[in-house]
């Protein structure tokens, strides 16, 4: 089997919720335990900036991030985990990206015009150009798998293009990465709002259960959460909030959604959310507890990204040095 490079990140933006867990750091974890290759894992905090930051807050998400990876089992023997903006590689590839990357790949990225719309004239150029970031992130390290939720499969697409027109024009110098999709739950949704995607930034606490909500938290959001017309507990796509909660009782009990309806045939919602508290409780209690241990020992913390940037860097150094040979920036 071929040696795979297995490279992701989270934007240390805000207090994490169950829906980064399940669509991200859990199927890290699972994809970890099949010893596939080498994991990269980056907090990608230069991503965050393209909204204003509080820059205290900032810098606390950093160290909260890292105890949340380490907490929830990925192992820093096997990964590197490091720091975006300690890696001035990054920025420097995405430049040249930027300078051979066509205006109309850019206004095509679906996010970028989605988001741009509700921000409007707030509209940052970073926002624009974060694809092409995106894309050095990723063709820095060789990286030949990207997990991914569907909304990202474009980015993904793009960082291929640019690769593609970089290696035609300048020589074979990257490698175009796979997309993988991750997989049952990896776009978990609002607890109130089964349209919209759990989401750090949006102002939805009653849909949003955080990561450090205790116990009585979750049993609240969870009983008070939508549910569809009906009384069937089933998935399918006239059930959108239905779905959406087996989706979260699934990544928590490792049963899928067909077993978890069969268990509650003929049961009502409140038999079914009960039960979902119930594992979504104790799926996050050890993890929890790893977490309050892990974030009051940050030295330990800033060691495990010392030795990732460390690690990152050797990696991203001699790409760099060979792309900009390539394009005629080193004499």
């Amino acid at each position: 089997m071929a040696h795979e490079i297995i490279f992701s990140g989270i934007q240390p933006s805000g207090k994490l919720h169950v829906g980064n867990y399940i669509g991200s750091i859990h199927q890290w974890i699972q994809m970890q335990k099949q010893d596939e290759g080498d994991y990269i894992f980056m907090l990608a905090n230069l991503h965050s900036i393209t909204v204003a930051q509080d820059p205290a807050l900032l810098r606390s998400y950093i160290h909260q991030l890292t105890a949340w990876y380490l907490a929830s089992g990925l192992d820093p023997e096997k990964t590197e985990i490091f720091v975006q903006s300690q890696n001035p590689d990054h920025p420097y590839l995405a430049w040249m990206f930027d300078c051979m990357t066509p205006m109309g790949w850019m206004e095509r990225m679906t996010q970028y015009k989605d988001k741009s719309t509700k921000q409007g004239e707030r509209t940052s150029v970073g926002l624009f150009h974060y694809p092409s970031l995106m894309a050095a992130d990723i063709l820095l390290y060789d990286a030949t798998i990207v997990p991914v939720g569907e909304d990202q499969t474009q980015h993904i697409e793009l960082t291929r293009d640019i690769a593609e027109k970089f290696n035609h024009t300048f020589g074979e110098v990257f490698t175009l990465p796979k997309i993988r999709l991750v997989g049952e739950g990896a776009r978990i949704m609002s607890l109130q709002n089964p349209t919209e995607k759990m989401s750090k930034s949006a102002h939805d606490p009653a849909g949003t259960i955080d990561l450090l909500d205790t116990a009585d938290e979750i049993q609240k959001k969870i009983m008070r959460a939508v549910t569809d017309s009906g009384s069937e507990i089933r998935t399918g796509e006239d059930k959108p909030a239905l779905t959406n909660l087996l989706a979260i009782y699934s990544a928590f009990s490792s049963k899928t959604s067909d077993e978890i309806t069969h268990e509650y045939m003929g049961k009502g919602y409140g038999d079914f959310k009960k039960g979902l508290a119930e594992v979504v409780v104790a799926g996050l209690d050890p993890i929890q507890k790893k977490y309050h241990t892990l974030i009051q020992d940050t030295s330990y913390l800033d060691g495990i990204l010392s030795t990732g940037l460390a690690s990152a860097r050797m990696r991203s150094s001699a790409k760099l040095q060979k792309a900009t040979e390539a394009m005629g920036l080193l004499l």
